[in-house]
C-alpha cells in the first residue's frame, strides 16, 4: 500500500454521512477558559509550566486564553449558529478540586452545569473529557503521575463530577492523549510537568492507565445506566523507511499505541514492550489487580489524528532525531527506543510542520475496527494549524484547512463504507487557542480569535463545516 492509496475522495460529486453521524468540534479547558485564578480554581501543572521562563513560546500562558469562562453563553450561541451536533470539552480538575482532593469547589461545578445545560438547550450533545492534561499542581507536588495515589485521586474526582453532572452528560471520556501526558510530560519534558526521566515516563503511563480504569468504575457507580464511556488516544500511524526497519516500527508502535490499547482493551501489557524497556524499568509498579482494574468495558474508542511518522534503525552517526514533531528536546519521549530514528516526512505540511497524509487516518480506523470488532469509533480530534490572516473584508480565507478537513472526512466516509462503525467527527478546534508549548503562535481553530480584543470571527472553514453539518453531504 502506498502512502496515498487511501487518501480517499468520494466516488461521486458528493457523498452523504449516515443520519446518526455526529459533526462536532473539540476544545480543552486550559486552552480556552482563562479565569485561571477566579471562582476558586487552583493552579495546575500547566499554570506552573507556562509561567516558568523558557518553557512556552513568547512566555504565553492560559491565564486569559479565549476567556471562554466569561463568554460561555455567546460561545454556545456560536456553536448553535454553526449547526454543531456535538461538542467535546474538558473539565478542569483544579476548577473542581483546587488541590486535587478534598473540598469541592461548587462554583467550578456550576460552570460545567451551565455549559452542559446550555449545550442541551441548543440541541448540541455534550461529550465531557475528565482529563486534558491540567493536573492540579498540589498533586504534582505530591508525586504527580509518578505516584499511584494520583490514580486514586482521579477516581475520586471522576466520582464527584459524575454525581454532579451525570444527569446532563451522556458520554464521558476519561483521558485525552495519555501518551502526551506520560511521554512528552515525563520523557522529553516539552509538556508539563517538564520531567525528563524515561523510567518515570513509563511509570506515569501505567498510572494514567490505572486512573482510566478506576475512573470508569467510579463513573459507572454514579451516572445513569444509559451513559456511554470512551477514551481518546492519539494513535500513531508509524511507517518503515525501508523493509529492514520493521522492528523499529514495532518498537515505536508498542510505546505509542499498545502501551495503552494493550491494558485498556486486552487486559495486558505487550510482552515485547516489557522486553524492550527492561533496561529502563522492571515494571514493578504494576501491582496485582491493576490490569483487571484498567481493563474496563468501553462503548467507544476516540481517535485523535494529525499526521504520520516514518522511522528507521539509527546508524549511530550524527544526532538522532527523536522528536516526532513535538518540540525540540535533548531528551527522548521514547524510553528504550534510542536506536530508532524519526525521519522527515514528505509534504505538504501544516504550520506545525506536520505532514498531511489522510491515509494514516484510514489505517488507524481500520486497525481499531479489525482489532476491536463491534467497537464504536469516534474521531475525537482532527484538524490543522495554518498561518491565518484577516483579509481586508474582515474574513479569514483558509482554503488549506478546508482541503485538510475534506480529505480526512472523505477517508472517514470510506471506512464507514468498508464496515467501520465510526459515529462522529470532532474538528480540532472550535476556536484558536493556547497551543501548549507553542503558546498562541499556532492557529487550529474554525473560529478566529483576536487575542488582543478576544473577538470571534468564523473562518471560511467554519462556514464550510457548518454547511456539512447541516446537509451531511461531503462535496467532492
Amino acid at each position: 500500500m502506498t502512502a496515498s492509496s487511501h487518501d480517499a475522495q468520494p466516488a461521486a460529486s458528493s457523498a452523504a454521512f449516515p443520519g446518526h453521524f455526529l459533526f462536532g468540534a473539540a476544545t480543552a479547558a486550559y486552552q480556552i477558559e482563562g479565569a485561571a485564578e477566579e471562582d476558586g480554581r487552583g493552579p495546575s501543572i500547566w499554570d506552573t509550566f507556562s509561567h516558568t521562563p523558557g518553557r512556552v513560546l513568547h512566555g504565553d500562558s492560559g491565564d486569559v486564553a479565549c476567556d471562554h469562562y466569561h463568554r460561555l453563553d455567546a460561545d454556545l450561541d456560536l456553536m448553535a449558529q454553526l449547526g454543531l451536533g456535538a461538542y467535546r470539552f474538558s473539565i478542569s480538575w483544579p476548577r473542581i478540586l483546587p488541590t486535587g482532593r478534598g473540598v469541592v469547589n461548587q462554583r467550578g461545578l456550576d460552570f460545567y452545569r451551565h455549559l452542559a445545560d446550555g449545550l442541551r438547550d441548543r440541541g448540541i450533545r455534550p461529550l465531557a473529557t475528565l482529563y486534558h492534561w491540567d493536573l492540579p499542581q498540589a498533586l504534582q507536588d505530591a508525586g504527580g503521575w509518578a505516584s499511584r495515589d494520583t490514580s486514586a485521586a482521579f477516581a475520586d474526582y471522576a466520582g464527584i463530577v459524575g454525581d454532579a453532572l451525570g444527569d446532563r452528560i451522556g458520554m464521558w471520556t476519561t483521558l485525552n492523549e495519555p501518551w502526551c501526558s506520560a511521554f512528552l510530560g515525563h520523557g522529553s519534558g516539552v509538556h508539563a510537568p517538564g520531567i525528563t526521566d524515561p523510567a518515570i515516563a513509563l511509570r506515569a503511563a501505567h498510572h494514567l492507565n490505572l486512573a482510566h480504569g478506576l475512573a470508569l468504575q467510579a463513573l459507572r457507580e454514579r451516572v445513569p445506566s444509559t451513559s456511554e464511556f470512551s477514551v481518546s488516544l492519539n494513535l500513531q500511524a508509524v511507517r518503515p523507511d525501508r523493509p529492514e526497519d520493521a522492528d523499529a516500527v514495532r518498537r515505536i508502535d508498542a510505546l505509542a499505541n499498545r502501551v495503552f490499547t494493550g491494558p485498556m482493551l486486552a487486559g495486558a501489557y505487550p510482552e515485547d514492550l516489557l522486553a524492550d524497556t527492561a533496561s529502563v524499568t522492571d515494571w514493578s509498579f504494576v501491582q496485582d489487580g491493576d490490569l483487571a482494574a484498567i481493563h474496563q468495558p468501553l462503548d467507544a474508542i476516540g481517535i485523535n489524528f494529525y499526521s504520520t511518522s516514518r522511522v528507521r534503525e539509527w546508524d549511530g552517526v550524527g544526532a538522532n532525531n527523536h522528536s516526532a514533531g513535538h518540540n525540540d528536546s535533548n531528551a527522548s519521549p521514547w524510553p528504550g527506543a534510542d536506536g530508532v530514528q524519526f525521519l522527515p516526512q514528505p509534504g505538504p505540511y501544516t504550520d506545525m510542520g506536520w505532514n498531511i497524509d489522510p491515509s494514516g487516518l484510514y489505517e488507524l480506523i481500520m486497525r481499531m475496527h479489525r482489532e476491536n470488532p463491534g467497537m464504536a469509533l469516534m474521531i475525537t480530534e482532527n484538524g490543522a494549524a495554518f498561518p491565518d490572516v484577516v483579509s481586508a473584508d474582515g474574513r479569514i480565507h483558509d482554503p488549506e484547512r478546508i482541503d485538510y478537513l475534506r480529505r480526512h472526512l472523505a477517508v472517514v466516509l470510506q471506512t464507514i463504507a468498508e464496515g467501520a462503525d465510526v459515529r462522529g467527527y470532532y474538528a480540532w478546534s472550535l476556536m484558536d487557542n493556547f497551543e501548549w508549548a507553542y503558546g498562541y503562535d499556532k492557529r487550529f481553530g474554525l473560529v478566529h480569535i483576536d487575542f488582543d480584543t478576544l473577538e470571534r470571527t468564523p473562518k471560511d472553514s467554519a462556514l464550510w463545516y457548518s454547511r456539512l453539518a447541516r446537509t451531511r453531504m461531503l462535496e467532492g
